[in-house]
């Protein structure tokens, strides 16, 4: 059983209008594998403790932990961490958990598929793959490919970071597609994931890629039975889902 630990928030990153990155001490934390989460429980001014669990966002071996968090409007948690959480303050985590994990050691090519917020597990994969394959051979051998599904352009968690991977990496090509009428000058694809789209950025199924799909439950089940239709081994699928009430089951919670 994992053992509760008091986490030291050291810097916080404004992502987009409604997205922060905390940038975390936590003293004895045992290390993660890329896609795992915490669970992060707060204490209430009558007592109660309320516990949700988020996403991790830095790669393995990076020297502190990084949240991703999405502030929901009816959230009981998110609102608490993105509105009121500074330098120096203080929360109890637990972890890492969960096994929707990718190691550069488990090959590729990669294929990763985000709706929102659930670009965070995806992230700390790329990071990692970045982190470890240092030169360009080795960066061509397991090539990486993510198709991210935003609503607005604005609301694009980690755009720069993501463009300047891309631009100093030709193995990695990322695919941006937002479902709300653009601003003008959008260059990236538009409307809701589709086959045809699935079908464009994935690697043919004899290629065997890992594919990892992260988002809301309903972009999640179509992804995933798209990418079986288009002949991907469902063994090499792996997903995790969210709810609209931030209740994901097994997986990690957002609120």
């Amino acid at each position: 059983m994992h053992e509760w630990r008091l986490a030291t928030v050291v810097g916080a990153i404004h992502e987009t209008a409604t997205v922060w990155t905390f940038i975390l001490d936590v003293p004895g934390w045992p290390g993660h594998r890329a896609g795992q989460y915490v669970d992060v429980r707060l204490v209430a001014k009558d007592g109660d403790r309320p516990k949700r669990s988020f996403s991790i966002a830095s790669a393995p071996g990076d020297p502190r932990l990084a949240l991703t968090i999405e502030r929901l409007k009816n959230g009981e948690v998110s609102p608490h961490l993105c509105d009121e959480l500074h330098a120096g303050d203080q929360f109890e985590l637990r972890g890492p958990l969960g096994n929707f994990v990718w190691d550069v050691g488990d090959g590729g090519p990669l294929l990763l598929v985000a709706g929102g917020s659930g670009i965070v597990p995806l992230m700390a994969m790329l990071r990692h793959r970045a982190a470890v394959l240092t030169d360009a051979a080795a960066r061509r051998a397991l090539p990486a490919r993510l198709l991210y599904s935003s609503r607005r352009e604005d609301e694009i968690i980690f755009r720069a970071e993501l463009e300047r991977l891309a631009a100093h990496d030709h193995s990695l090509r990322v695919t941006h597609t937002i479902t709300r009428k653009p601003a003008p000058g959008w260059k990236g694809a538009l409307g809701r994931i589709d086959r045809t789209m699935l079908a464009t950025v994935a690697w043919p199924p004899a290629d065997r890629p890992r594919i990892y799909i992260c988002g809301p439950s309903p972009l999640v089940t179509f992804v995933e039975t798209e990418l079986k239709a288009l002949g991907h081994d469902p063994d090499l699928i792996r997903i995790e889902r969210f709810g609209p009430t931030g209740d994901k089951g097994a997986t990690p919670s957002r609120d």
